[in-house]
């Protein structure tokens, strides 16, 4: 068991923090790859108007499944806390009706989804030439909710509990799965998005039953009938944690879509060339995503265990890690963004040229304001892990503001190359908001505890 779980509650907070967000960063990585291969077998293989029909549907997938990635980050907050308090009863009560809660949130989601997918496409201005392919991307994606959400759910259960290795296992796995799929589906039996959308959802079907297997093996969280009795006030500590996430990742969803429907306005040239930076987006991020967890696990264990103390140091200490990997990252993709963007795009040269000029534009912006993703990122988990899900959302009501204010207007006095600020600005807004909350929460729990902790 105890390689399987980890106490973030003793030791150096630097050092906890780091080793539990490597795993975490490799696993990124290997998804981050398999979502990569996507577009680059589809690019090369299919053609710019396919990958234009990708990156159409990408904030639309990233709204449904940020819901239901929002509710499992969100109940796996409860399940560290419970861990770092050692209360395994209440751990595992917690559990079983974290998986219940995932299951009523994916079936809904699924069938929404499903209803309301055309219409909203038709409203975001698709171009003709690429709607049917993201329709038939998008219905395929959907269909695997209910899996994608099971991976969600075991993953979060085992962050909650120090574990970030599972997590990468299972990644690697899929990754392997889906990059042997894609190449299967598109490359081999020609069947374009159809193809690399069923890969997708294969490979987080294989990572979900490996998280499964590691779980089953550790006894702290085998479940019985009576873990999934109702317990008073359970589901609604949950779901006040859960759902405030949920709602935030649609806020921002939402406002990704008002960019996209801008984008799409600028023909599909330019969704292609936005669509390429978009799949490095997640490269961008993958580090401070994986800092974001280790916070929030680090933070939720040693709240329940009573070490305020620690919290501040281990903020202190993710800060300057994430910072330092944020430049790293941004001088990566500053030299070498316009090589890497090549690899999605194939087609006529004049084309290729016009769509690899917009992409590149938008991957160096991005990169030189980096390191605000990244503060936002830790100071968002932070305040997560004390159990406050509220102020995360209202800074996902900022991120929204924000984008949409700069995706509407600023393209009207600059021309198209306004679009590209919108995430910049929306970085910015959402992160002041979160570090001043950060200092006045702990600012308030320092008065609540006393100096002497401090």
């Amino acid at each position: 068991m105890a390689s399987k779980v980890k106490n973030m509650t003793s030791g150096s907070p630097g050092r906890l923090i780091i080793m539990f967000a490597i795993p975490l960063m490799l696993g990124n990585i290997f998804q981050q790859f398999y979502t990569m291969v996507d577009t680059m077998v589809v690019g090369q293989f299919v053609g710019i108007q396919a990958l234009a029909a990708l990156g159409a549907a990408d904030w639309l997938v990233w709204l449904v499944l940020g819901l239901v990635s929002g509710m499992t980050q969100g109940f796996s907050i409860l399940v560290s806390q419970y861990y770092g308090a050692r209360e395994w009863k209440k751990m595992k009560q917690s559990i079983a009706w974290s998986y219940i809660l995932t299951a009523i949130t994916a079936i809904l989601v699924l069938v929404i989804s499903q209803a309301a997918v055309y219409q909203v496409m038709v409203f975001l201005n698709t171009p003709s030439n690429v709607i049917d392919m993201s329709m038939i991307y998008l219905r395929i994606v959907f269909c695997g909710i209910p899996v994608i959400a099971a991976y969600n759910i075991l993953a979060a259960v085992l962050r909650a509990m120090g574990n970030s290795r599972s997590p990468l296992m299972a990644m690697i796995v899929a990754a392997l799965t889906n990059v042997v799929l894609d190449l299967l589906f598109v490359a081999g039996f020609h069947w374009g998005v159809a193809g690399a959308a069923a890969a997708t959802v294969i490979a987080q079907a294989v990572s979900a039953i490996y998280c499964l297997i590691v779980l089953r093996k550790i006894e702290l969280v085998k479940l019985g009938r009576e873990d999934f009795k109702l317990q008073p006030g359970m589901t609604e500590k949950l779901l006040k944690l859960g759902a405030p996430l949920a709602f935030q990742n649609v806020i921002i969803s939402v406002g990704g879509l008002t960019v996209q429907y801008v984008v799409n306005g600028f023909g599909f040239l330019f969704v292609a060339g936005f669509t390429a930076t978009n799949k490095l987006y997640g490269v961008l991020e993958l580090a401070a995503i994986s800092y974001g967890y280790a916070i929030t696990t680090y933070v939720g264990q040693n709240l329940g265990a009573g070490e305020i103390r620690r919290i501040r140091k281990g903020v202190t200490s993710g800060t300057a890690m994430a910072v330092v990997t944020s430049l790293l990252v941004s001088v990566i993709m500053v030299v070498l963004g316009r090589p890497i963007l090549s690899l999605f795009v194939s087609g006529d040269p004049g084309q290729v040229q016009q769509v690899l000029d917009i992409a590149y534009k938008y991957l160096f912006i991005m990169a030189v304001f980096l390191w605000v993703l990244y503060l936002l990122y830790v100071y968002r988990s932070a305040i997560q892990g004390l159990g406050n899900t509220v102020i995360p959302l209202a800074s996902g009501i900022a991120e929204f503001v924000m984008r949409i204010s700069v995706a509407v207007l600023l393209p009207k006095l600059i021309g198209e190359d306004g679009i590209f600020y919108a995430e910049i600005c929306a970085w910015t807004g959402a992160a002041v908001l979160l570090i001043v909350s950060y200092f006045a929460v702990i600012k308030k729990i320092k008065g609540e505890t006393g100096k002497a902790q401090f």
